[in-house]
């Protein structure tokens, strides 16, 4: 749910409600302008959180989750962007023109799992694998190969720990990539039925002589 949105919408609500439960009650009903103000107040206060509580069922509703799910799935996504900005600040600092692709490639998949958990939370539950394990060696190998990058002098050893740790960091790319491929397992499959159909559509409309149609 995006929270900037919900306040706007909030808001955008509230304020007007008020203003004329003020007008309504100064008015209508004859009541001294601070009372009136104060049944304002108070009307806005309603609307506003009565209409929070009623999109934040909706959307819960929506994503078939409950509140006790939900608020675990916040979690988990707020300390999975921490981790995310710390891999983002590491793969920027690696001076190494040549691994650049596949550190932005990875830092893409990463960021679109987010992405697809933050927009629809219960596609959380089918990346908890990426969330519990794989972000966790993400996060711990870039800033590895960060400081390893970083050093000035670099003998046989330090070299080799630097190919090897590029290496697990195209390992781990793959893992996310099926991670990512996962998530979005029934939308493709939906995707596929939906195509079949067409196909099938197309092939009988082509298999009908042009006379039938034509009558038609």
């Amino acid at each position: 749910m995006n929270k900037f949105l919900l306040r706007f919408m909030q808001t955008g609500a509230a304020i007007p409600f008020s203003a004329f439960i003020w007008l309504l009650a100064y008015a209508g009903f004859d009541q001294t302008f601070w009372m009136s103000s104060l049944y304002g107040f108070m009307g806005g206060g309603v609307m506003f959180f009565g209409l929070g509580s009623y999109m934040q069922r909706r959307f819960l509703e929506k994503n078939r989750l409950t509140m006790k799910e939900y608020k675990y799935i916040k979690r988990n996504l707020k300390e999975a962007n921490v981790k995310i900005n710390r891999i983002q600040k590491s793969l920027f600092s690696v001076r190494h023109i040549r691994s650049l692709k596949h550190r932005m490639e990875l830092l893409r998949l990463v960021k679109n799992i987010q992405k697809l958990s933050n927009r629809e939370p219960r596609r959380f539950f089918k990346a908890e694998q990426f969330y519990f394990s794989h972000l966790d060696s993400i996060m711990e190998l870039s800033e590895k190969y960060a400081f390893l990058s970083s050093q000035p002098a670099k003998n046989r050893e330090l070299e080799y720990s630097l190919q090897d740790t590029q290496d697990t960091l195209k390992d781990l790319t793959k893992i996310v990539e099926k991670d990512l491929n996962y998530m979005l397992e029934e939308d493709l499959d939906h995707l596929n039925f939906e195509i079949d159909v067409a196909k099938h559509s197309i092939k009988k409309r082509n298999e009908i002589p042009d006379e039938t149609r034509r009558l038609k």
